[in-house]
């Protein structure tokens, strides 16, 4: 009988620290995740960054020529 009630002793004990370890396990994992979260829209923003230093100057302006007589009439406008 004493073997019995010692046996299912242990056996609560193991599974508490089976359901503890998958808790902490659960938090690690979030954890992670949304680290990994912040790291992605960090190098989306540094690599939006990069690209601009290195060519500042691209993208920005657009240079026309008309002929004088041409009936071309064309307004371009630049986010700024």
């Amino acid at each position: 009988m004493v073997e019995i009630a010692a046996l299912s002793a242990i056996n609560s004990r193991t599974t508490l620290l089976q359901q503890v370890g998958i808790r902490v396990l659960r938090m690690a994992m979030d954890n992670a995740s949304a680290q990994a979260g912040k790291l992605l829209q960090t190098l989306e923003q540094t690599t939006k960054a990069m690209e601009l230093s290195v060519h500042p100057h691209l993208g920005r302006n657009i240079d026309l020529r008309v002929k004088s007589g041409s009936k071309l009439s064309v307004l371009f406008q630049t986010d700024k």
